[in-house]
């Protein structure tokens, strides 16, 4: 029995997820903002493995996946896809959406990965959204908010951040919708999300930002587990500026960059990624409340933190699990793979892969018309119909008042 390693579990299920989604959806390819860290470059590197394994599987001779790769990729005159990187071009958007607070490291990071893919990607400038944005607010208010580093508060650097990411949300879906008609291109392209487990699970997350998506391929996945799958994909995918995307710290870069003062997630937060993966697993795993996590990390954590210091933390994460939770009711829809998901009841996704054309039903449906046309009985009872309404009457309902039966169903007023 083969076993894949989880790093492998983390490139090939969201790859095949997301390609059955894509030839299920009809849609024309993704369209990803790549900001150049850890999550969305592990987005990225999953949509390159699924245009690695798509060429696999055509090079091996399967005639579906090749005939939903030329669909898909719209070629034409019995051509398909022969190469990862060109058919990557073809159905893959990646969108760099910088800002002044913006580094030149996640920058070239963005474009080097987006190159090692294949993806047909742009790099732009938001500056004059936003401050078209802040002078609206200031002909309104009066006012104009500062960052926190240049003496305003907590509320005015929290809302120039979301400013920001929401206005990325925004190009996304504006840019999935209309760059195919740009490269004469029929159909949609479907957003991706890449807002991993973790910051799902603390709500380090802005409501509509570009956490919201069509679909996310790691929102079920920890951040340890992705830095773990960066490794391995400079690797075995062959990208190799993941390797320097895994060693950078994680940020936000939504705050201006100073010489004494850079952003940084753990440090936003008020906990690590790693003790956020413990926080997930004694939380929906365990069914920990504040209490019991409390005395399992004592124990856990004995000899490493004092019982106040883990009272500290105990209390810092579940102030923010409460104060988050209306977040999760607007996740996007994710992939699965790890037991502590913080959405909440909502791991069903058939309903998101509905067959649009739904043959069986279609055909069905089909068939009893030819059926009921055939008997004649229908052309009579309309006919009865016609001539009661003419005399003030109706007839009465199939069924003893039990209303209209369906069609080739058995008489419910009469017992089996």
């Amino acid at each position: 029995i083969m076993y894949h390693c989880p790093e492998e579990e983390i490139a090939f299920g969201p790859s095949c997820w997301l390609w059955d989604y894509l030839r299920r959806s009809r849609a024309s390819g993704f369209l990803l903002p790549l900001s150049g860290g850890a999550d969305s470059s592990s987005v990225a590197a999953i949509v390159g493995c699924m245009c690695q394994l798509v060429i696999k599987d055509i090079d091996k001779g399967d005639e579906q996946v090749k005939a939903d790769a030329a669909r898909i990729g719209q070629y034409r005159d019995g051509e398909f896809p022969t190469d990862s990187r060109e058919l990557a071009k073809r159905l893959f958007y990646t969108v760099y959406m910088g800002t002044e607070n913006s580094s030149e490291d996640t920058r070239s990071r963005a474009k080097r990965l987006a190159e090692e893919i294949g993806s047909f990607h742009f790099d732009v400038p938001i500056d004059s959204v936003v401050s078209a944005f802040l002078s609206l607010f200031e002909r309104l208010t009066g006012k104009r908010p500062h960052y926190k580093v240049d003496g305003g508060s907590h509320t005015e650097n929290l809302g120039l951040q979301n400013i920001q990411a929401r206005i990325r949300m925004v190009l996304a879906f504006m840019m999935a919708s209309l760059m195919p008609w740009v490269h004469s291109k029929s159909g949609f392209y479907l957003v991706l999300g890449s807002s991993n487990v973790d910051e799902g699970l603390r709500g380090y997350l802005t409501k509509y930002d570009c956490s919201s998506a069509d679909i996310n391929p790691i929102g079920s996945v920890s951040k340890q587990d992705l830095r773990a799958f960066l490794r391995w994909a400079a690797v075995n995918l062959q990208y190799s500026s993941l390797a320097e995307v895994e060693a950078a710290p994680p940020t936000a870069e939504l705050e201006p960059i100073r010489t004494d003062y850079s952003q940084l997630d753990e440090v936003d937060m008020g906990m690590t990624y790693e003790e956020l993966s413990i926080y997930g697993r004694l939380r929906k795993i365990f069914r920990c409340g504040p209490v019991s996590m409390f005395q399992n990390l004592c124990h856990r954590w004995c000899g490493r933190l004092s019982p106040s210091e883990v009272a500290d933390k105990v209390k810092h994460f579940f102030k923010y699990y409460a104060i988050n939770r209306h977040k999760m009711t607007v996740l996007t829809p994710s992939y699965h793979a790890e037991s502590y998901s913080p959405e909440d009841n909502r791991f069903d996704l058939r309903q998101f892969l509905y067959n649009s054309t739904w043959p069986y039903q279609f055909r069905k449906i089909d068939q009893l018309v030819q059926d009921i046309d055939k008997d004649g009985k229908w052309v009579e009872d309309r006919r009865a119909d016609s001539q009661l309404r003419q005399h003030g009457a109706a007839r009465p309902a199939q069924g003893g008042g039990m209303g209209v039966v369906a069609a080739g169903s058995a008489n419910p007023s009469v017992g089996l």
